[in-house]
């Protein structure tokens, strides 16, 4: 019965802990302003599992120039895309649901690159969140590593 209802009404993550489905109204319309996310601390990405069940986590997002940013923090706990389960999904099979409030959006994950792409979207990060903001006032040999997804619109 507990799978069951699981199935119906999703089992969003919760704090640190994974969830599998998300659940919301899924907007269709295209987002060209993220900036609606400004307000919002935290959302949920669910991934694509190779075995098929998705795997969702709980993340912040930041806005800038039209895109929305999913930051993946690493510290000494191995590499990228291969320390973390949801950015191995990402990098393997980028179609991504956000949840932000009861909306869904469904996007691609793409790895942010471009070195000037990616300062301007760690800025927005410092604006957001305060932590984030002390985090790039340390010195460069102490802040974790940080990789960055940008939200883009789904293909077809």
């Amino acid at each position: 019965m507990a799978l069951s209802l699981a199935l119906l009404v999703g089992c969003a993550p919760r704090d640190r802990r994974p969830g599998l489905w998300l659940s919301g109204e899924v907007v269709r319309e295209p987002v060209s302003d993220w900036s609606f996310t400004d307000p919002v601390q935290l959302i949920f990405v669910e991934t694509r599992t190779w075995y098929g069940i998705p795997h969702s986590v709980t993340t912040v997002c930041a806005a800038e120039g039209g895109s929305l940013y999913v930051p993946s923090v690493y510290s000494d706990e191995g590499e990228f895309p291969d320390a973390r389960f949801w950015n191995r999904n990402a990098v393997r099979d980028p179609r991504v649901r956000l949840q932000a409030g009861d909306k869904l959006y469904e996007r691609r994950a793409v790895v942010v690159e471009d070195e000037a792409e990616r300062a301007a979207a760690l800025s927005a990060f410092a604006r957001k969140y305060p932590f984030w903001h002390d985090l790039t006032q340390k010195p460069e040999a102490e802040r974790p590593r940080v990789y960055l997804f940008r939200m883009d619109p789904r293909e077809g």
